[in-house]
């Protein structure tokens, strides 16, 4: 099976206030994003910046299957982790505008921003450096015997690197409690998943180590929130890694400074007409009578104004001093 299956509508069966809380949260990565955006444009985020539009559903579902306790670790394209975890919306704004009030001081930019308090481990610039670190803090979690799962995301581009085979080899040697999520958004940097892989399944990936592994619609968030949900409990119980490969999409370039020329713009907008994880999710939610429409003007006001509010609070705060420059550069 190479497509995941999609699921019949109406569904009444999850708890219409976390239904919502997944509406909301998915519009705050949109929003907050839509907003970095216009910031790069204006001068104001300097570097790389590798935006979430599109994705959204990915990571909010995993977020919500996860346990107190539970880490996760990324690569780039990190704003929407950061802000699922609960991260603080300015703080993630001023370290992508290079301000003293950010997460990593102002230092770490739109790639390399970290949360002890969220158990949020980066933000990685290296494609594919992430997988054998979250393998790693899954080993710590065995070595602890403290119960935590990691959640290790990388991409269908890192998916070809041969670390994440090395990193899937020890897992399933070790019985990890890792899940290693592939954001297959099909593209990777530029070139497509049918032109870069030799087989596209990538949630067979793991076969050759006898590691499990699931397709998911990755832009239906309740999908992913039950696969990821089944991911974490058989890695949980000490059976070891998981695989899920979320079939997701971006709007966006690979980062602001990607023309996207390798794709057209029709491919684009059926994907957004057909397939928008927010404006179905909507619909989805009104059609059973969990939102209603003034409620969803309600929301996208108050999250507008949030993300405003991050945004002045991170072209109002200071530049790092320049003592800071050494500071942090061991633990």
């Amino acid at each position: 099976m190479s497509e995941p299956a999609r699921r019949e509508e109406p569904d009444q069966g999850l708890d219409p206030a976390l239904a919502k809380k997944f509406y909301r949260d998915m519009l705050l990565i949109r929003r907050f994003e839509e907003k970095a955006g216009q910031l790069y444009g204006m001068g104001l985020i300097g570097g790389f910046c590798h935006l979430y539009i599109g994705q959204e559903a990915v990571v909010v579902g995993m977020q919500a299957a996860l346990q107190p306790g539970d880490q996760v670790i990324t690569a780039y394209r990190d704003h929407g982790h950061m802000l699922a975890t609960g991260m603080d919306p300015k703080g993630v704004m001023a370290e992508l505008t290079g301000r003293a009030t950010g997460y990593s001081k102002g230092k770490g930019g739109s790639m390399h921003m970290f949360s002890v308090e969220q158990h949020f481990y980066g933000g990685h610039g290296i494609v594919g450096a992430q997988v054998p670190i979250g393998t790693g803090l899954a080993f710590s979690n065995k070595y602890k015997k403290n119960g935590a799962v990691c959640l290790t995301y990388f991409g269908d581009g890192a998916a070809n690197q041969g670390q994440v085979y090395e990193s899937f080899n020890m897992a399933e040697l070790w019985k990890l409690p890792v899940v290693y999520v592939i954001e297959n958004n099909q593209y990777a940097m530029g070139t497509s998943i049918e032109r870069s892989s030799a087989t596209r399944e990538l949630y067979k990936r793991g076969a050759s180590f006898d590691i499990p592994g699931e397709p998911v619609d990755g832009m239906d968030v309740e999908a992913v929130y039950e696969a990821g949900l089944r991911a974490t409990e058989y890695v949980r119980s000490g059976k070891g890694p998981f695989i899920l490969e979320l079939k997701t999409y971006r709007y966006r370039g690979h980062s602001m400074s990607d023309p996207a020329k390798y794709r057209t713009r029709e491919e684009v907008q059926e994907v957004r007409e057909k397939r928008d994880p927010i404006e179905h999710y909507g619909a989805r939610l009104m059609q059973r009578g969990s939102l209603r429409e003034d409620e969803m003007k309600a929301l996208d006001k108050e999250i507008r104004g949030i993300v405003n509010t991050a945004a002045e609070f991170a072209t109002e705060s200071p530049e790092p001093l320049s003592e800071e420059l050494y500071t942090d550069v061991y633990a």
